[in-house]
């Protein structure tokens, strides 16, 4: 296990650190917005930069959330399996498409990425063509990072399958609904004991 707190500690700390490019994005389209609407000079790079940092964003946000098991399932029978019948699941599904797909996307995107290195490729999109090739480098080290935190995942199954109950998780954050049913299932306790 102590592999896999090292591998969720690391997208943990990538996640964390990239999610303040939301507030440069949010800066870059407000500033765009005024600039554009009020003093009637749009700016050649806010395109560029909100779609390298939303993309940023995205991207990055796989592996943080992997490690955070908070990724989108229809689990509302899932949910209710016992855990080894979850661990089993799961790990056939990593095997069946979470590997194949991940390993196709680093496959695919070193080239594309060598490519725009090699090119020196610049946007397009804008008149002063901002570098994108740094932004295409993305694609293969998420990847990377995404097949490691697969890794991990893999690790926490067979040691469910083992053991009958989910390792524990690093936790930072807790989503809203799911402190406020543990608050009122302790508010529910309390009455019921009174």
């Amino acid at each position: 296990m102590r592999f896999v707190y090292f591998v969720d500690r690391i997208n943990t700390f990538i996640g964390k650190t990239v999610s303040w490019a939301i507030v440069v994005l949010t800066f870059a389209v407000c500033y765009e917005v005024f600039a554009r609407y009020v003093l009637r000079a749009p700016t050649e790079w806010a395109f560029d930069a909100s779609y390298m940092l939303y993309g940023l964003l995205f991207m990055v946000a796989g592996p943080y959330t992997l490690a955070r098991n908070n990724h989108v399932r229809g689990d509302f029978i899932y949910r209710n399996w016992p855990p080894r019948r979850q661990a089993g699941l799961d790990l056939v599904l990593y095997f069946l498409f979470f590997f194949p797909g991940i390993l196709a996307l680093i496959y695919a995107g070193i080239p594309f990425m060598q490519m725009s290195w090699l090119m020196n490729e610049h946007s397009m999109n804008s008149p002063n063509g901002p570098p994108i090739y740094p932004f295409k480098a993305l694609i293969p080290i998420v990847g990377t990072l995404m097949a490691v935190q697969g890794v991990a995942e893999v690790i926490r199954c067979v040691t469910c399958l083992r053991n009958g109950a989910w390792p524990p998780r690093l936790h930072d954050v807790e989503e809203t609904e799911r402190l406020i049913l543990e608050q009122a299932e302790q508010e529910g306790l309390k009455k019921g004991t009174v």
